[in-house]
């Protein structure tokens, strides 16, 4: 079955009860489980949404413009259930991935998450075994699709997400899915760049630093990353601060960047404030004026 060559996870997270807690143990173990972890920490092939409506199935299944899951995996009881994007390449979630296929990978999952009413809050780690009996599981085919695809089809029936989607204020205070990646990655890179001059010529020290104020922003997701991409999160950011010409150049450098940097801003800020008050003086002249007149 094609499932078992596009669930990628080695020793996944499983459980029968998310009340008893979720564990790792052998894949053949995880089978036999009710839930089970959608993707591994490093790789995302398989894009999950959760539908919570009693009509999930014909919500999913339905001619969705080239577009329909692999599987839709639904409560016999509720309705409710889990539709599976099986992607022909896998998104990399590594310290060394690059940026723009989490991102759009991001956009796509949101895309299908629109296109079906799902639920906004389901983070994807876990997700409905489709192999266990407990469920009802429509196989639906078997088509591996590319990530530009996916894009193609959501874009052409007006589904796709704007490209600055991350950046939107609701994202950027609790994101989900692949979203949380990059936005943990983009606030915790800007605070990196303040935190650095505190560790010039220690970078096993700015490591410990960035690795600890990436994590601290982690813990405000209402879903949080698992503890691995957090660490890969902030050694990537690391990896790049110490081969940055800001590293090498030294403090001397920075602080008289810095400075400049400020001033610059004070300047902007200034000449600013000023253009607001003249433009107040002066509606303020024409209303008297007006008055007198």
């Amino acid at each position: 079955m094609w499932f078992d060559q596009v669930w990628l996870p080695r020793r996944p997270l499983a459980t029968d009860e998310f009340e008893r807690g979720s564990y790792r143990m052998s894949r053949s173990a995880a089978l036999g489980k009710r839930y089970i972890e959608a993707n591994p920490h490093a790789l995302s092939n398989l894009l999950v949404i959760d539908c919570d409506h009693d009509d999930s199935l014909m919500r999913m299944a339905a001619d969705r413009g080239g577009w329909r899951p692999n599987a839709v995996v639904q409560d016999p009881y509720t309705g409710r259930a889990h539709g599976f994007w099986a992607l022909r390449a896998p998104i990399a979630r590594t310290d060394i991935a690059r940026r723009p296929p989490i991102v759009l990978g991001a956009r796509v999952t949101e895309a299908l998450r629109r296109s079906v009413d799902g639920d906004r809050g389901y983070a994807g780690l876990m997700t409905k075994n489709p192999t266990h009996q407990g469920w009802d599981t429509a196989w639906s085919h078997d088509h591996l699709y590319a990530l530009g695809e996916l894009v193609e089809r959501l874009d052409e029936h007006g589904w796709m997400p704007p490209q600055k989607l991350l950046q939107q204020k609701r994202w950027r205070l609790d994101p989900t899915g692949l979203g949380r990646n990059e936005t943990l990655f983009a606030s915790s890179r800007r605070w990196a760049y303040r935190e650095v001059r505190h560790h010039f010529g220690d970078p096993a020290g700015l490591r410990v630093a960035i690795r600890a104020g990436v994590a601290q922003r982690n813990a405000t997701f209402s879903d949080p990353l698992l503890a691995p991409e957090v660490r890969a999160i902030a050694d990537s950011i690391t990896r790049w601060l110490t081969r940055s010409r800001m590293w090498n150049d030294g403090p001397v450098v920075y602080e008289a960047t810095f400075s400049t940097i400020q001033a610059a801003r004070g300047r902007k800020g200034g000449a600013t404030r000023g253009a607001a008050k003249a433009a107040e003086a002066d509606a303020l002249r024409a209303a008297i004026t007006d008055l007198v007149l």
